[in-house]
């Protein structure tokens, strides 16, 4: 079993001849990485099994096992460690397969010294740049699971499910909601539970760019192909391939445009602009809006034709107001995020306060509500946010009393056909942990000790609701 590197830097070197291998030790031991030699490619291979290398460098031609089959075992190893092969002035060759083989670089010899540090200081300075790649790629995808998406009422629960079905298909989504609504954190949490997780999610905002700039943007364009371009660009697309494209407000797009887009979506390819030579790509596109589309193609704003080819997968985002019963977790999350953010120790907003914000009608919607908990924390160091503390507008509200939707109050009215008391238990249940989480600032330790139940037993009924997964 593979010990894995610790140290700055293991080498190892497998060349059958002596001479270069004690020489190249000697640069690489002086430059402070720790060396190890093998003589040919059979015992670099057992080296390798033994111990896990940063780098291994080897020679092309060796007898029985050569450097071909060395990198052919360090692929199977499926391990970070870069390969660099040595190889003579006539064996050109036979470097190019090695690189086809996913050898980081190659040197001819006989090689400088200087060539050898730089080398190798350049392949240690790729795999540093790699792995932080892959550590803000883990914190990516830990930002977007779903459990990011705030709420416990009925329309975020058919959210999330719609989400987990839809994701590992590679068919096109439009994602329609108000402005304000989440519709780039759906389009993210889509991405980042597919199979494309590890490949690019790249974002466009077509309502931001300018209509001149925005096909260029979108797909690149070619040196000369308009006054200022100065040098070949890749577009979005291209940089998206093998990831996703979301492509938020895509019914500001120009009918030139929409044109192109279809092209893509058909046949997955485009030309960049001034360019004669096609590009293919393999891109999965979301896109997003929060106009009427289908008035819109009634009305000749939008082609008929690419709006069924996007509106494959709808997905539809309730506004705010017609999920109110989720502002107190998104409060609590809120709070939490922006203690952490801006060195904060808010702890709850009180019961007036709360009331009010939910009877406010919210056009803004969730991104408005994070506004306001944003300012109220710049504003606010600590403590609770009354009423007073928020803006004139939230006081002239006739706030109604917070208590739980499903139920009305501590009043039950019976009619003649009976009632769903499991369906009216369970929503009360899920109103009375939403209110102990608000007024714990979303410390599920506290609210379980308001609900006088243990947190294992909070966290059960939380995950059966559907309110963390």
């Amino acid at each position: 079993m593979a010990s894995v590197s610790t140290s700055a830097g293991k080498i190892l070197i497998i060349d059958d001849e002596w001479s270069i291998r004690d020489v190249l030790s000697n640069i690489l031991v002086a430059e402070g990485f720790e060396v190890d030699q093998a003589e040919d490619g059979a015992l670099g291979i057992e080296k390798m099994d033994a111990k896990i290398y940063d780098l291994v460098i080897t020679d092309l031609k060796m007898p029985n096992v050569d450097g071909i089959q060395v990198l052919h075992h360090l692929n199977k190893m499926n391990v970070h460690t870069l390969g660099i092969v040595a190889t003579g002035y006539g064996s050109i060759e036979s470097a190019v397969e090695a690189l086809r083989l996913g050898a980081f670089d190659y040197i001819t010899k006989p090689f400088h010294l200087d060539e050898i540090k730089i080398l190798v200081h350049k392949a240690r300075a790729f795999q540093a740049l790699k792995m932080e790649n892959q550590t803000l790629r883990k914190e990516l995808r830990r930002s977007n699971k779903l459990d990011n998406i705030i709420g416990a009422s009925a329309s975020i629960q058919s959210l999330n499910t719609m989400i987990r079905t839809v994701a590992d298909s590679d068919s096109t989504i439009l994602i329609l909601g108000e402005s304000g609504t989440g519709k780039e954190l759906v389009a993210r949490a889509i991405h980042y539970n597919s199979d494309r997780a590890n490949q690019s999610l790249i974002p466009v905002n077509c309502g931001a760019i300018p209509e001149d700039l925005l096909e260029s943007e979108l797909f690149g364009h070619v040196k000369g192909a308009f006054t200022g371009a100065t040098m070949n660009r890749i577009g979005r697309f291209q940089m998206a391939d093998g990831g996703t494209i979301f492509l938020d407000e895509i019914g500001d797009m120009s009918p030139k445009l929409q044109v192109k887009l279809l092209r893509v979506l058909q046949e997955q390819s485009f030309e960049p602009v001034g360019a004669t030579e096609t590009v293919r790509v393999n891109v999965r596109i979301i896109t997003a809006t929060n106009r009427n589309l289908e008035r819109d193609v009634q009305d000749g704003r939008f082609r008929e034709d690419l709006y069924y080819r996007l509106h494959v997968i709808p997905i539809h985002i309730s506004p705010l107001r017609d999920r109110i019963d989720d502002v107190p977790l998104l409060i609590a999350h809120f709070i939490e995020r922006f203690n952490k953010t801006k060195g904060r120790r808010l702890t709850r907003f009180s019961d007036s306060a709360m009331a009010a914000l939910c009877a406010y009608h919210w056009p803004g919607n969730v991104r408005e509500l994070e506004n306001l908990v944003e300012r109220m924390a710049i504003l606010h160091s600590e403590g609770e946010i009354d009423l007073g503390h928020l803006p004139e507008k939230f006081s002239g509200l006739s706030p109604r009393p917070f208590v739980p939707a499903a139920v009305g109050g501590p009043l039950v009215e019976i009619p003649e056909e009976g009632i769903d008391f499991n369906g009216l238990v369970d929503q009360f249940e899920m109103q009375l942990i939403m209110r102990a989480l608000e007024k714990a600032g979303g410390i599920k330790n506290k609210a379980a000790s308001l609900l006088n139940i243990k947190r294992t037993t909070l966290v059960e009924k939380m995950k059966k609701k559907g309110m963390i997964d």
